[in-house]
């Protein structure tokens, strides 16, 4: 995730960090390209081009970008979703902790608090197709077993088996059983919440109608332009491709929030939050730093 300071105008027009403008580079390229061959053959075939209207562009410019429109908030949602699912972990996190401050055996208390941070660890490793078993290992009380179905929800079983014995040894009473019962079934609405945005992309008809009808009026476009604009056309069409295959091109990162594109979101610095939590509840000391933006990108 990019983390910096509100742009000024040089940054705005020098900033690459974050900007996409890499990413599509080149297609913008060729067509500013194309767009200047389009405008040498008009000047010199000029009868060619006498009657193409930009009306038509006019009108299939207004309905692409209302279409871009729907796929880049559908897939800001997606994001968006995402991060407020990890603030739930966050946050149940914290709310467990707070929860067995009561429970007098420190073995077992440490215990539930470090399968948490183990099952953050999970998670993450979960989203990113990492091994999770090498992950959270460090953490875990029990390893599950190598073969289960969901390692994330065997991590919250386990946790719930040692929350249950900390109600039956006298621990806790039923209410506050209750209470982290409760909690762990919101951890386990998260790992939901995040393997449907992980495995449900959008719609491909979508994204494949939006990417060839780009693609259609960035080449077609320059034959429109080249008569009323003559070279001013390749300058033109090199802001127009630009925005266009730049607003694609976020879609597409946000439409995954779990990776490792510059604009996915920190799951590494969101663990890290997690880890600094159940350490500092178990006493240890010094606690591990937050991760802190690199080149401006937080992982």
């Amino acid at each position: 995730m990019i983390v910096r300071p509100h742009p000024n105008l040089l940054n705005v027009l020098l900033a690459l960090k974050g900007s996409i403008a890499r990413r599509i580079a080149l297609r913008a390229v060729m067509v500013t390209l194309l767009a200047a061959v389009i405008v040498l053959i008009e000047s010199l075939h000029p009868d060619y081009f006498a009657k193409v209207s930009a009306t038509p562009f006019t009108l299939l410019g207004l309905s692409l970008s209302i279409f871009m429109s729907f796929r880049n908030n559908a897939c800001y949602d997606r994001w968006y979703e995402a991060r407020k699912a990890w603030g739930d972990v966050i946050t149940e996190t914290r709310s467990i902790i707070r929860e067995t401050q009561v429970i007098k055996d420190g073995a077992l208390r440490a215990g539930i608090l470090r399968d948490l941070c183990g099952f953050a660890h999970a998670l993450n490793a979960t989203l990113r197709h990492q091994d999770m078993r090498e992950v959270a290992q460090p953490w875990l009380s029990h390893l599950p077993a190598a073969d289960s179905a969901n390692f994330c929800d065997k991590v919250l079983q386990q946790i719930g088996r040692q929350c249950s014995q900390a109600s039956e040894a006298g621990h806790i009473n039923e209410w506050r059983y209750t209470l982290m019962a409760n909690h762990l079934s919101a951890l386990s609405r998260v790992v939901t919440t995040c393997d449907r945005i992980k495995h449900t992309p959008l719609p491909f008809p979508y994204t494949l109608l939006l990417h060839r009808t780009i693609y259609l009026f960035c080449i077609l476009l320059p034959f429109a332009m080249a008569e009323p604009l003559g070279w001013m056309t390749p300058l033109f069409m090199a802001i127009v491709s630009y925005t266009f295959f730049g607003l694609d091109a976020i879609g597409n990162e946000l439409e995954d929030p779990f990776g490792y594109d510059e604009n996915d979101l920190p799951l590494d610095a969101l663990v890290r939050v997690v880890e600094r939590d159940v350490l500092d509840a178990l006493g240890v000391h010094p606690l591990p730093p937050l991760l802190e933006p690199v080149e401006f990108v937080l992982t």
